[in-house]
């Protein structure tokens, strides 16, 4: 290799790196960690792509602070420890000032410590469970409905519904176990008998044991709180057994279009709490929105079922995005700070945060809204 050959290469390559770096500093990362693979693969994937078409869209208009955002995300495949990896990794490596995640609670609680040691704040967009916000974490910035919220918001229908007496089925795990206390202490106080609360692990597949003890218990109603993988094989397999309780899902976990698909005439007559209402957009508080996120979404040919949980993604970038514009800078510090501040107009509603936790010490906790829906004659129908 000559002199002038050398001189060539490293100078090409010093024009690659300074580019690299250039093009680096041109963007500003957002970390998100979601459950691609495993468990909670499908909902973990809708809400990758709807941050997807948020990214895409606030891009197109710009981005923030002059630079484009780029999502960094990586697959905690439905798992704790995972979870845990992927957030160190998106901090120390990627070097990300915010993040978003985790989907599922207990994915959520395992990564917290790691925002307190490295102090970056996340975004979390799908977590029901109430230790999230009362355990005294600053860096959290939760828009979804607790538990709790979201039993509250129930209260009122079961009365309107008839419920007399009712029984649980949760996944074993926060947020499983959260909603079936929330909601059975909600019950109670309602009038309502509790008959038998069970639960299942997350990846079990049969519930013939669990669903024989709620036929035998005569309830009129049964809440069932999982993702939409184990609630399509539930449905077919009450079913089967000809257990005749309505089924309620809980957490908005539930894809109500895939029920359809997946569990046929299973899923007729059974009802569930969703924060947004995809089939009926205008039924929101910004129909606009709505409007133009079900359009792009069904434009880029994902599947429909998934709009009930992809809407989170996009809600949760835009609310993170506010937050880097508010602090004026991509610093961990300075867009925690400034997160308490945002407002901002979601598919599920307006998106502002109140305190919730330890004075001193408190998470930030967002009041969306729920609604409920039906599925008959395999359609989605209002409540």
């Amino acid at each position: 290799m000559t002199a002038r050959t050398l001189k060539s290469l490293t100078a090409m390559l010093g024009a690659m790196l300074l580019a690299g770096a250039a093009q680096a500093q041109d963007t500003i990362k957002i970390g998100v960690t979601q459950p691609l693979t495993g468990a909670f693969a499908a909902s973990g994937n809708y809400v990758a792509q709807g941050a997807k078409i948020a990214e895409e869209e606030i891009n197109k208009a710009g981005g923030v602070l002059g630079k484009k955002i780029q999502l960094i995300i990586e697959d905690n495949k439905s798992n704790p420890t995972e979870a845990v990896a992927t957030a160190e990794k998106l901090i120390v490596r990627d070097k990300v000032p915010v993040m978003m995640g985790a989907w599922s609670s207990t994915l959520t609680l395992a990564v917290m410590p790691k925002l307190e040691e490295y102090k970056v704040p996340m975004l979390v967009e799908t977590s029901s469970s109430g230790k999230i916000t009362t355990s005294g974490n600053p860096y959290i910035f939760r828009i979804s409905p607790t538990s709790e919220m979201e039993a509250r918001a129930f209260t009122p229908l079961v009365k309107k519904m008839g419920i007399k007496k009712a029984d649980f089925l949760a996944t074993n795990n926060d947020f499983g176990l959260g909603a079936s206390k929330e909601f059975s202490e909600m019950a109670k106080k309602e009038g309502v008998q509790i008959g038998t609360m069970e639960t299942m692990d997350p990846k079990a597949t049969d519930f013939s044991a669990q669903l024989a003890k709620i036929k035998a218990t005569g309830s009129d109603t049964l809440f069932v709180t999982t993702a939409v993988e184990q609630a399509t094989l539930i449905l077919k397999q009450a079913k089967d057994q000809q257990v005749t309780a309505r089924i309620i899902t809980t957490g908005g976990s539930v894809s109500p279009d895939q029920l359809i698909a997946q569990a046929g005439d299973a899923a007729n007559g059974s009802y569930h709490l969703v924060f947004f209402t995809p089939w009926f957009p205008e039924a929101v508080k910004n129909p606009d929105i709505a409007k133009k996120f079900v359009a792009i979404w069904n434009e880029k040919k994902h599947n429909v079922g998934g709009l009930t949980e992809g809407f989170r993604g996009w809600d949760g970038l835009h609310v993170i995005v506010e937050g880097i514009k508010a602090a004026g800078k991509a610093e961990p510090e300075a867009i925690a700070k400034a997160l308490w501040n945002v407002k901002v107009k979601g598919i599920n509603g307006d998106i502002a945060f109140i305190k919730q936790g330890p004075a001193g010490k408190e998470s930030a906790q967002n009041v969306p809204s729920v609604y409920l829906v039906k599925i008959e004659g395999g359609k989605v129908v209002k409540q």
